[in-house]
């Protein structure tokens, strides 16, 4: 098994983080800062929606930043476990099962992995993360969305993950997680955009297994 650094196709941003070419509005980051125990709440409310998820299934959309786009399905488990499942033209996985972060190419029968701390998406996954410690309320300038950047400065390698919550009484928390912008130590910047989320059903740990394409050949 190769560790992850290059796909013959697609980047690991665009293929994890996705899109959301969106990135954060310079004018989001123009806006003044507000008083710091409205930040410290603010973060503890972007903490708590995260812990909040047990389980989400949605809809998702992912951009790089060359315009490149694709959709599919994600599935999240807490802790630690996720699958994009792309549409059918991507003929590839990336899928979670706890510990380890792989992509899948049945296009060339390659699996390639990638430690989940060492992943921007360690803010969603890793439950030895400090989603606090390591995040920063970034000013929206409206009362309804909240902004957390989360980075490790000591390990600047494993890149940056901007989280994009919208207040809704309906979500964890409070606050619905809508989308993230991804930028790696190389600054390459991919986005993804959630909707239809769906919190709190069944899902099962097989989800997050995958069809090894070096032993069978086949897809999933």
């Amino acid at each position: 098994m190769q560790t992850l650094k290059k796909f013959p196709k697609i980047t690991l941003r665009a293929a994890i983080a996705g899109a959301l070419s969106m990135s954060v509005p310079a004018a989001m980051l123009a806006v003044p800062a507000a008083p710091v125990a409205a930040q410290a709440s603010q973060l503890d409310q972007a903490v708590a929606a995260l812990r909040g998820i047990s389980t989400m299934r949605a809809n998702f959309t992912q951009t790089d930043r060359k315009g490149q786009t694709l959709s599919g399905v994600l599935s999240l488990k807490r802790p630690g476990k996720i699958r994009f499942e792309y549409q059918k033209s991507a003929n590839m996985l990336v899928v979670s099962n706890g510990k380890s972060l792989y992509l899948v190419d049945y296009d060339v029968n390659q699996v390639q992995r990638w430690p989940i701390g060492n992943s921007p998406l360690g803010a969603l996954l890793d439950p030895s993360r400090d989603v606090k410690k390591y995040g920063k309320l970034i000013p929206s300038g409206n009362d309804n969305v909240v902004t957390v950047e989360v980075r490790d400065s000591k390990h600047p390698e494993y890149g940056v993950i901007t989280l994009i919550f919208v207040r809704d009484a309906k979500a964890p928390g409070g606050l619905e997680l809508t989308n993230w912008v991804a930028l790696d130590a190389q600054n390459g910047r991919t986005t993804v955009r959630l909707s239809n989320q769906a919190y709190g059903i069944s899902i099962p740990d097989s989800t997050f297994t995958f069809k090894d394409p070096r032993r069978s050949g086949g897809r999933r």
